[in-house]
Order: structure tokens, then C-alpha cells, then sequence
């Protein structure tokens, strides 16, 4: 006799004929090979979805044994959330993406990565709004906010979201936009994938053939004075120039890292660029005019996959001279050259969104800060725990100037007390989105939701 669950997965394999991988296949192995190595169990079985149908009999198959569910699109969340030790669908083949006639939209599948839509909307000399790095899901980088070099004159990536077919915790498909599914659509844009698995998505495309883009590289002994002169200067530039610093481990030490994308007229970025040449000792450069998404292949280098990750995430007012001070603070202690620390800019088109048109909390100027330490997975508990220590110590090192909350793309899934602070006065119609769409909590692997002292604590 076999048990529930066996006969279970055994006919949901019947089903979808030859879609659904276990333990020792390759496909299965393809699937779980995501960027941050997993830790923990693995999953009984990946369901490599091709049609929204194909993802309904997923959702039944693991609700009618309460198995845990959760979705691959990209596999780049840090903290592993793309697999569970359930069933895992995984949307890797539903990445197609196709540009509307008239070049205003693009309808991506839900597993389709940033690289997958900017190679079909960069040789029409259009961009879809993306984060920083080409290997991320558009699906989970949209749902959780989106920050990226565009988002000064185009705003978040779910500021660019049209509408989405998504199939719900009762296998209903749907499609959510501002006129259909209303309350889902707002949810949808900063709730995560809390409440169904998104299938597909439509986003506004933008005509820009160009950007001027491109990495400089200071030495880490003029960090002090190459930030503070970056911050002065970024104080006064168009919202068209996004400016990205960070300081990042290698072999021979730390470097600090200016990145800045001009999204404007092509031509008129060289002069906004220049001073962004002089601060420092300056190491290397690669800006020039380029297609958008190469320059996004810029962080190529710097991903490796399969390594062990620990991230942790604050928002700050401004880069002022006392977080730079505790940037350069922590960098000093960096436990290996996987650690590193980026901002992320927010303002313009992206601040000018009212607070309560989307899920996502914080519509005032601010920068995000991403403190990351990745190293070996075969590392010792020691070495894994100083890179956990590290951390989180650096995080604690800007609380006194950060603002409540943080990204929840990158908050740790029980995070959710600075989580209920993220969605500020969002956070209750957030919750009873969830009641309203997921009220058993199907979706439970998704990005942390704001439960706090005055919501139950019933998700």
C-alpha cells in the first residue's frame, strides 16, 4: 500500500505526462539548482509547469494532502523561497515574452527572467522597467517592488504593471488590472506572491534605443571621499541618472563601486556622468552608450550561483556622512571577499506614486541598503556563522538612521514585525486582501506579510 501523498504525486505524474521531476532526476536537479544554495529539506516534487492549467493541478494535488506549495520563477531570492519541501512549481518554461504592435506593452510569462525580456524588447529600442541584474524573475522582482536604474523616470517595476493572469488558492484563474479584480491587482503590487501564482504579466514598454551606463571602481582607501563627493553630486542630478555605490569584497580587498545609468536623451548624459570620473584614484570604467540590457550584464561577474547567501536590508533617509562612515565600518570587518554592501535610489517618478495606490509601503525619497555575504557551500558551521554574524551586525549598525522597515523582497521570511512596519498604513488592507484570496494560506512561502500586534496572527 502506498501512502497518500505517493498516490498522490503518482497521479498528478499521470496527468501531466512526463511534467513532473523527483528526487535524482535531471530535471529535478535543474529546477532546485537555484542562485542561493538551499538548505533544509528538499522538495518531494518539481511540477514544470507550460499552461496555467498545468499549475492548477499542482495547487489541488498539494492542497489535497496539505503538502507545502511554492514557485520558481527566477530561482534569485536569497533565502530559498523558490523551493519548499513540498511541490514546487516551477515556471521556468513560461517565459515567453511578446511586444504588443504598437510597442506599449510587453506580455511576459511568469517564469521569464530580465535577461528573457530585454532580449526581445532591446533590438526594438525599447526597455522594460528591470532591477539591476539580468538573472532575476520579472514575477517575483515585480510582486515584491522592483528597484532599478529606470526607476527615476519610470518608477518601480510593479509601477509598470498593466495586469496579470494569476491562478488563485481555489484554482480560479483570473486576470487582475484596475478595472478587473481591483483589490488583487493593488495587493499584487508589493504583497509578493502571497496570493496565487502569477502566469503571466503585461508591462508598459518604453522607447529608449540607448543608456549611458557602465561601473566605475575607486580603491577602498579613498571610500570616504569618493562617497561623500558621489553624494554631493547625485543631490542635484535630472531623474533621468540613477546612481547605484557600493562597496564589494574580492581577493585583494574591497572596492567601492559607482554605477551610474542615464536614462535620458541620448547625448546629453556625458556631462552628467563626468564629475562621477574625478572623484578618486579611478581603478577602472566601463561606461559608455549601450543597449539596456547589456548594461544590466555588468553584474554578471560579480553572481555566482550555488553559493550560501545571507542578506539582510534597511532603508535610509539619504547616503549622508554618518551611514557611509558605518558602510566603510563595516567593509573594514568584512569576514571574507563575498561580503558586500549596494544601495538602491528611490525617487522621482517612483516617489511620486500616492501611498496607498499599491501595496508597497514607502513612497518618499530613500535609499535601499543590500548587505550581502555569500561563501562556499561546503564551509564550515564556523565560517557560516561569522558570515551570519556579519550580517546582521551591519544591518544593526544603521538602525539608529534607518527608517522603519525594509524591502520585503529581501526580508527573512519571519521577519514580519519589520515586515508590518514595511507596508506602513498598507498593511491592514494587505492582510484582508489575503483573508479575501488565500484565506488557508496556501501561498505561505511568498515574501513576509505584515502581521503585527494589532492584525491576528493567523497567516
Amino acid at each position: 500500500m502506498t501512502d497518500p501523498i505517493t498516490r498522490t504525486l503518482n497521479r498528478l505524474a499521470q496527468q501531466l505526462r512526463g511534467r513532473l521531476s523527483m528526487p535524482d532526476d535531471e530535471r529535478y536537479a535543474a529546477a532546485t539548482a537555484i542562485w542561493a544554495k538551499p538548505t533544509g529539506r528538499m522538495p518531494r516534487a518539481v511540477v514544470h509547469c507550460r499552461t496555467p492549467e498545468d499549475v492548477q493541478l499542482a495547487i489541488f494535488a498539494a492542497r489535497s494532502c496539505d503538502l507545502p506549495l511554492s514557485v520558481r520563477g527566477g530561482g534569485h531570492d536569497w533565502a530559498g523561497r523558490a523551493l519548499c519541501e513540498g511541490i514546487v512549481i516551477d515556471l521556468s518554461n513560461m517565459s515567453g515574452v511578446v511586444v504588443s504592435s504598437d510597442n506599449r506593452t510587453a506580455q511576459i510569462g511568469g517564469g521569464a527572467r530580465a535577461v528573457d525580456v530585454l532580449a526581445v524588447t532591446d533590438p526594438r529600442g525599447l526597455v522594460a522597467v528591470t532591477g539591476t541584474c539580468g538573472a532575476v524573475g520579472m514575477g517575483g522582482l515585480t510582486l515584491g517592488g522592483g528597484y532599478g536604474p529606470l526607476i527615476g523616470r519610470f518608477g518601480l517595476a510593479l509601477d509598470n504593471l498593466v495586469s496579470a493572469e494569476i491562478v488563485l488558492a481555489d484554482g480560479r484563474i483570473v486576470t487582475a488590472d484596475n478595472d478587473h479584480e481591483a483589490e488583487l491587482f493593488w495587493a499584487l503590487r508589493g504583497g509578493g506572491g502571497n496570493f496565487g501564482v502569477v502566469t503571466e504579466m503585461r508591462h508598459r514598454a518604453h522607447e529608449l534605443p540607448n543608456v549611458l551606463s557602465g561601473m566605475l571602481i575607486y580603491p577602498f582607501s579613498e571610500a570616504k571621499a569618493v562617497l561623500e563627493g558621489c553624494t554631493d553630486i547625485a543631490a542635484s542630478l535630472p531623474e533621468e541618472l540613477t546612481i547605484q555605490v557600493g562597496i564589494v569584497g574580492s581577493p585583494d580587498g574591497p572596492v567601492v563601486l559607482i554605477v551610474p545609468t542615464w536614462c535620458g536623451s541620448p547625448g546629453q548624459g556625458d556631462a552628467y556622468v563626468a564629475p562621477f570620473l574625478t572623484l578618486g584614484t579611478l581603478l577602472d570604467s566601463s561606461v559608455d552608450a549601450v543597449r539596456y540590457g547589456t548594461s544590466l550584464a555588468a553584474w554578471d561577474a560579480f553572481i555566482v550561483n550555488g553559493q550560501r547567501v545571507f542578506m539582510d536590508t534597511c532603508w535610509l533617509p539619504a547616503l549622508d556622512s554618518a551611514s557611509i562612515d558605518a558602510f566603510i565600518q563595516a567593509m573594514e570587518t568584512a569576514v571574507s571577499p563575498g561580503c558586500a554592501i549596494l544601495t538602491h535610489g528611490f525617487r522621482g517618478a517612483a516617489a511620486r506614486v500616492p501611498a496607498k495606490a499599491t501595496a508597497f509601503g514607502l513612497r518618499r525619497d530613500h535609499v535601499l541598503v543590500e548587505i550581502l555575504a555569500t561563501f562556499p557551500d561546503r564551509s564550515s558551521r564556523l565560517e557560516e556563522e561569522r558570515h551570519r554574524r556579519w550580517t546582521h551586525a551591519t544591518r544593526q549598525a544603521f538602525d539608529a538612521m534607518a527608517l522603519p522597515g525594509g524591502y520585503p523582497n529581501l526580508l527573512a521570511a519571519g521577519d514580519r514585525e519589520r515586515a508590518a512596519k514595511s507596508y506602513g498604513g498598507n498593511a491592514g488592507r494587505l492582510i484582508e486582501a489575503k483573508r479575501q484570496y488565500d484565506p488557508d494560506n496556501v501561498f505561505r512561502s511568498a515574501i513576509p506579510l505584515p502581521v503585527g500586534k494589532t492584525m491576528t496572527a493567523a497567516f
